[in-house]
């Protein structure tokens, strides 16, 4: 079994909401911002696939906004770059047998979304075809009637067409039903970020991947005061944050991060004051084995 990540179109967003209540004379020392305070992030997308069998973790931003929502959210390209990047590896989107998306905000999810002004038709249907959704259930119930601090993170109709193709299944345990996930693939749950966001934990021979989504955007946000403005509990993400980087250094996993504009994953130490680091930085992973 391998993995690879697999980069979609990028996003800029305005850097204080990024890091929080941390102040930019702080976070700029990590990464540098645009002359609209905007910071570039990655909308990364990671592949596990083997003999039989091929994973999408979710799957990016996409290209489905209207052009003045796209100026909104920086979203860079004329054109979506998942369905392109995945064929460069020789993998046509029907070939995805299941899309696991940790929630359902807009920069996770909208990577299923046909390119606009596909979107505006009545009759659209979510890309990969052959694929079974995996969703948590909390999360989908937030998105039916989410919270309006939270409404604008979602994709209007994009549950209801998830539902449609009887492909979709709700999990609200941490383990998969399906038979061929079973014993190599678990998921565990945060609520600070988003109620019911669901992190993938990837367990092979050779190599444990923890799939860190929004409560570790990238390597600046491993320190764990450390959150974003986005955070619906800023708190709570702190706490769960130290769990996750307990085991992450105790079990030498690897964190696999989806908005880092550089380091796709690392592992996870304490340095000499205490505090948590990144260690051995990937910037590219390509046909990583983990069996």
């Amino acid at each position: 079994m391998e993995c690879f990540s697999i980069e979609g179109n990028r996003q800029w967003l305005d850097g204080g909401a990024m890091f929080g209540n941390a102040p930019k004379s702080l976070w700029n020392q990590w990464v540098k911002c645009d002359t609209q305070n905007r910071i570039s992030l990655a909308c990364r997308s990671l592949i596990v696939r083997g003999e039989n069998l091929v994973l999408l973790f979710e799957t990016g931003i996409g290209f489905y906004m209207e052009p003045k929502l796209s100026s909104r959210y920086g979203v860079e390209g004329d054109s979506p770059l998942l369905l392109k990047n995945l064929a460069k590896k020789g993998i046509g989107e029907e070939d995805i047998d299941y899309v696991i998306l940790s929630h359902l905000h807009f920069d996770h999810a909208g990577g299923l979304v046909p390119e606009w002004p596909e979107i505006d038709k009545a009759d659209w249907v979510p890309h990969f075809p052959h694929a079974t959704y995996i969703v948590g259930k909390t999360q989908y119930e937030r998105s039916l009637s989410p919270h309006p601090r939270e409404y604008a993170s979602y994709i209007p109709g994009l549950t209801e067409r998830l539902k449609e193709t009887g492909r979709l299944v709700l999990l609200d345990s941490c383990e998969p039903e399906m038979e061929d996930l079973k014993g190599w693939l678990s998921f565990f749950y945060t609520h600070g970020h988003t109620p019911g966001m669901m992190h993938a934990l990837i367990q092979g021979k050779r190599e444990t991947i923890f799939f860190c989504s929004d409560m570790v955007p990238g390597t600046p946000w491993i320190n764990l005061p450390i959150v974003m403005g986005y955070d619906r509990y800023p708190e709570q993400t702190v706490n769960e944050k130290k769990i996750i980087m307990e085991r992450a250094v105790a079990e030498g996993w690897l964190l696999f991060y989806t908005h880092d504009p550089n380091i796709v994953a690392s592992y996870i130490k304490l340095n000499n004051k205490g505090k948590y680091e990144a260690s051995e930085p990937i910037t590219t992973m390509d046909r990583h084995r983990i069996n």
